[in-house]
């Protein structure tokens, strides 16, 4: 055959192969095309489902927060609802006087990030503070912004972080309203930890907690002098939590300050929280059930496994004449003074180098007071300190120092540690 109809033949192969391969191209796009539309409308159709089921889960637990955790209100006051929290506005101070909100169960699974849109909330009719209030930002010339703080924080009451689970809450939560000025050491540290805290609790247990935070407000207190509203700095904040599945609640009251010692040391009961802001919380409770739990202060539950084997300290009413409890005896830490110490065995260690450590109250690693006792004064005990004091009340002779930033007492033989058996 000759050579060129060889070569004919090979270019109509060729064209037809072209042809098919262009054919099948234009299938594959028309098929993708049409997935990619039948894609479109699914994803619109779940953005659509998934509005609704948080419309639904908001609406559920708004008029939960209305049923369960609304404090009395006065005549003069007027309640502010927001989709998770309500509060009321107190004009003279320029915050709110509390803010009752929930942390649903959904916040295990919440994944929104901090949305930061502070601004005023135009709810409140009286208006609330502003940007203006905690810093002046100036443009330079160059045009990078410049902040002039005037030392506070935007301290939420109710956190951002409980709200992560919507988008719309969350946002919310940074109303101006549910501001108020907090020391920065205290809003990052102490308060941001008493949050987590609760967080955690809902976590573990799959169950909601109603919240109710506020300011301790009262005359007197200083104002942001260079903010154009002057809000008024608290000395104290509270929190109460209560879960209604397992008919527990609990309160703390915290200084605005970074808080020397654990949160649970600032457990206290919301009787006493009643009498110190003059309002009635959770008022809709049965009364004989109200009054059985607002009589408690017990953070235990709050606690993880590991420190539900600390103790609170020893009552000092309960105490001899000279004698503190780990929380006073801190305080005589470096000034070179005998005191006595007392307080619960609750952890001890034996060092490789053979020293013993004996932490009262608290296990380490949050250990807020230590007896050491080293390895050549072991000789001088008729006992084995480690062992036979875990679990002991003990006062123990000696002076405060500081051994790896916790506050110690260093003692040389038995006589200056007594027991006191039975007491707790």
């Amino acid at each position: 055959m000759h050579p060129f109809l060889n070569l004919k033949k090979l270019c109509s192969c060729i064209l037809f192969l072209l042809f098919h391969l262009n054919s099948s191209a234009q299938k594959y796009s028309a098929n993708i095309e049409a997935l990619q539309v039948q894609e479109a409308h699914f994803n619109k159709q779940l953005l659509q489902l998934q509005a609704e089921i948080e419309y639904q889960k908001l609406s559920f637990w708004s008029n939960r927060i209305k049923e369960v955790a609304l404090p009395a209100v006065e005549p003069n006051e007027t309640i502010i609802h927001h989709a998770l929290f309500s509060l009321v506005y107190n004009e003279k101070h320029e915050q709110a006087n509390w803010v009752a909100h929930v942390i649903a169960p959904e916040v295990r699974f919440g994944n929104s990030g901090r949305s930061n849109d502070f601004r005023p909330d135009s709810l409140v009719k009286s208006g609330t503070c502003t940007d203006r209030d905690y810093f002046i930002r100036d443009t330079l010339p160059n045009g990078t912004i410049k902040y002039d703080g005037f030392g506070f924080d935007r301290g939420h009451l109710a956190p951002s972080a409980d709200f992560r689970w919507s988008s719309k809450a969350l946002s919310e939560s940074f109303y101006y309203s549910n501001m108020s000025p907090q020391r920065a050491e205290f809003n990052r540290d102490s308060w941001a930890k008493l949050e987590d805290r609760f967080r955690s609790y809902v976590e573990r247990n799959q169950s909601a907690l109603f919240v109710v935070t506020g300011p301790l407000l009262r005359d007197g207190l200083s104002r942001i002098e260079r903010a154009i509203s002057k809000p008024t700095i608290p000395a104290y904040y509270y929190k109460i939590m209560y879960d209604e599945k397992e008919a527990y609640m609990t309160a703390f009251l915290m200084p605005n300050k970074l808080c020397d010692f654990s949160f649970d040391t600032y457990a206290v009961s919301v009787d006493s929280l009643e009498q110190l802001t003059g309002i009635d919380f959770f008022p809709s409770l049965n009364d004989s059930l109200e009054n059985l739990l607002e009589k408690g202060n017990d953070p235990a539950p709050l606690l993880t496994l590991k420190e539900q084997q600390d103790v609170k300290p020893l009552d000092p009413t309960q105490l001899g004449r000279n004698e503190f409890n780990t929380l006073q005896a801190r305080l005589y830490s470096g000034k070179n003074e005998n005191i006595t110490v007392c307080g619960t065995v609750v952890s001890t260690k034996r060092s490789a180098k053979g020293n013993v450590f004996l932490n009262l109250d608290k296990a380490f690693p949050n250990q807020i007071f230590t007896i050491s006792i080293f390895k050549n004064n072991l000789v001088n005990f008729s006992y084995l300190p480690d062992e036979e004091l875990l679990g002991q009340v003990i006062c123990v002779d000696g002076k405060v120092g500081d051994f790896n930033g916790t506050p110690s007492v260093t003692v040389s033989n038995e006589k200056s540690i007594r027991i006191l058996r039975g007491e707790q």
